[in-house]
C-alpha cells in the first residue's frame, strides 16, 4: 500500500481528499505546513506527496525542492488555482510529476496519483535492473499540421541517422523531450535505452550522484552504489534537459566525458568507459549563459553541433486544434470516458487563448474537462473560466493563421520546405557548405545549384 502525504492548510480539503483515498486502498496522511511535511519525509516513508501551493510557511516549489534532496524518488502532485497557471508549469519544471487545479475532482486527481506512482515504480525497477534492456516504447505524439511542425519533423528525420549532439530550444511544455524520443527511435541506437534527466529538477547537491553515479559511503545516506544516468544510457541515448542548471563543477566533469569517453563515480576511483548520445534541451539562452560565464563555452560547442526550435502552441495556432482532438483521445482512455470532440464555440474559446503552459497545459485543459463535462461534446461550460470567459477575437486568430500559412500552390509549398530547411542547417552547421550536404543527403554540387536555385547567399 503507497504512502501518500497531503500538505495544505485548509483542514477541510485535506480531511475531503484523505478519506477518497483511503476508500481507493492508499495509506493517507496529513500535516499543515512545510515543516511539518519535511519532519514526516525524513522520519517515515513516503511515496507521494499532494502539495497545495500557498502555504503559511514555504511555497509549494519551496518545499518541493527540500523534499528532493531529502529522497529524489518521492513524486509530488502540486495544487494551484488555475490563475496560477505559469507557477504550476514552473513547478512540473523543478520536478514535480504534475498539477492539479482547484476545484479538485477526485477521478482527476486519483488517475493523476496513479499514474506517478506507476512512474516511480517503472524508474525503481530501471534503476535495479542487473541486465540492460530497452525502455518501454510509449505512444509517439502526433504531428501537427502547422509549417513549424511540418519543419520539426524534417529535422528529426535529417538529424537521427547522424551522431551529432543536439540542443533542443523552446518555452516549457512544448514537447522538447518528445522530439528527443522522436530523435532516438529513428536512430541506430533505438534499441538501447533512452534515459531522460531533468537537470533543473536535481538539487546541486545530488548532481554528481544522479550523472555519474556514486560508490557506498560516498556521502551521508549513501548506503549502497548507484549507477549514474550515463552508465545507465550506455550505447543509447542520454536526454538532459534544463542542462543550464548544472553547475561548474558538473559542467568539468560533463567535460571531461566528453574527451574521454569514461565516467567517475562520485567517491570513486574507478573510471567507467561510457558510449552514449546525449541530447540536451533548454528554456533559456545558453550563449547568453556563456557570455556571462554561468555556461562553459567549450561544453556549449560539444552540444550545439545541432539546434531544433520548437515554437510556443500560441504562435502556431493549426496545431491547437489537432492535439486539442488527441489529448481528447488520450483522456478518454485515461478516465474511461466517451467524449466525441468539442462544440464549435469551445473550440474558438481555446483558439483565441494564449496556451502559455503549452502542450502540457493543453493537455491537462482538456482533460479536465473530459473529466466533468456531462454530454458528449466538450462545451464552453466544461472549460476553465480563465477561458471560457475570453471575448472571442476572431480577426486576430484568422491573421495569425495567415501569416503561418504558406501559398498555396502544392509546388511553392515544397519549394519553400526545402528552402527553408536548407536555411535552417546552413546555420545549425555554420554555414559549413560539406556538413549541410551530408545532413541533407545530397552532393556538394546539388546543394550549391539549390542554393542558386532559392537565392540563397552566404556572406
Amino acid at each position: 500500500m503507497e504512502n501518500i502525504l497531503i500538505v495544505d492548510s485548509d483542514k477541510s480539503i485535506s480531511n475531503i481528499l484523505k478519506t477518497y483515498l483511503i476508500k481507493n486502498n492508499f495509506s493517507v496522511s496529513t500535516v499543515d505546513t512545510g515543516d511539518e511535511a519535511i519532519s514526516k519525509i525524513k522520519g517515515e516513508q513516503v511515496d507521494l506527496v499532494i502539495c497545495d501551493f500557498d502555504l503559511p510557511n514555504y511555497t509549494g516549489i519551496e518545499l518541493l525542492q527540500k523534499i528532493k534532496i531529502i529522497n529524489s524518488s518521492i513524486q509530488t502532485i502540486i495544487v494551484t488555482n488555475y490563475s496560477s497557471i505559469k507557477v504550476a508549469v514552473d513547478a512540473v519544471k523543478k520536478g514535480a510529476y504534475d498539477y492539479v487545479t482547484k476545484p479538485l475532482y477526485p477521478d482527476e486527481i486519483l488517475s493523476t496519483i496513479k499514474q506517478a506512482i506507476q512512474e516511480k515504480n517503472e524508474n525503481i525497477a530501471r534503476d535495479t535492473q542487473p541486465k540492460k534492456r530497452k525502455a518501454p516504447k510509449k505512444e509517439d505524439l502526433i504531428v501537427g499540421p502547422s509549417y513549424q511542425s511540418q519543419m520539426v519533423q524534417k529535422h528529426i528525420a535529417l538529424i537521427a541517422p547522424t551522431d551529432m549532439s543536439v540542443i533542443i530550444t523552446g518555452e516549457t511544455g512544448t514537447g522538447k523531450e518528445y522530439v528527443a524520443k522522436a530523435i532516438h527511435e529513428k536512430s541506430t541506437r533505438r534499441e538501447e535505452q533512452f534515459i531522460a534527466v531533468d537537470c533543473g529538477a536535481i538539487p546541486n547537491e545530488l548532481a554528481g550522484s544522479e550523472l555519474f553515479g556514486h560508490v557506498k559511503g560516498a556521502f551521508t545516506g549513501a548506503i549502497s552504489g548507484k549507477k549514474g544516468c550515463f552508465e545507465r544510457a550506455d550505447d543509447g541515448t542520454l536526454f538532459l534537459d534544463e542542462i543550464g542548471n548544472l553547475n561548474y563543477e558538473n559542467q568539468v566533469q560533463l567535460l571531461r566525458l566528453f574527451q574521454e569517453k569514461v565516467v567517475r563515480p562520485v567517491g570513486g576511483t574507478k573510471e567507467i568507459p561510457v558510449n552514449v548520445r546525449i541530447l540536451t534541451a533548454t528554456n533559456e539562452d545558453l550563449k547568453e549563459a556563456v557570455k556571462n560565464g554561468d555556461f562553459r563555452e567549450d561544453i556549449y560547442h560539444r552540444l550545439n553541433e545541432f539546434r531544433i526550435e520548437l515554437v510556443p502552441l500560441r504562435k502556431r495556432p493549426k496545431d491547437i486544434e489537432v492535439f486539442a482532438h488527441y489529448f481528447l483521445k488520450l483522456a478518454n482512455k485515461q478516465l474511461n470516458k466517451q467524449k466525441s470532440g468539442f462544440e464549435e464555440d469551445a473550440m474558438r474559446k481555446m483558439l483565441a487563448y494564449q496556451w502559455h503552459g503549452n502542450l502540457r497545459e493543453l493537455r491537462n485543459v482538456v482533460k479536465r474537462s473530459v473529466l466533468i463535462c456531462q454530454q458528449e461534446y466538450i462545451d464552453v461550460s466544461s472549460l476553465p473560466v480563465e477561458i471560457a470567459q475570453l471575448p472571442e477575437n476572431p480577426e486576430i486568430n484568422q491573421s495569425i493563421l495567415l501569416k503561418s500559412e504558406i501559398p498555396i500552390s502544392l509546388k511553392k509549398i515544397a519549394e519553400n520546405a526545402e528552402r527553408g530547411a536548407i536555411i535552417e542547417i546552413l546555420q545549425q552547421t555554420e554555414y559549413n557548405k560539406t556538413k549541410t550536404a551530408v545532413l541533407l543527403q545530397i552532393d556538394r554540387k546539388t546543394l550549391y545549384n539549390k542554393m542558386k536555385a532559392y537565392n540563397i547567399e552566404i556572406n
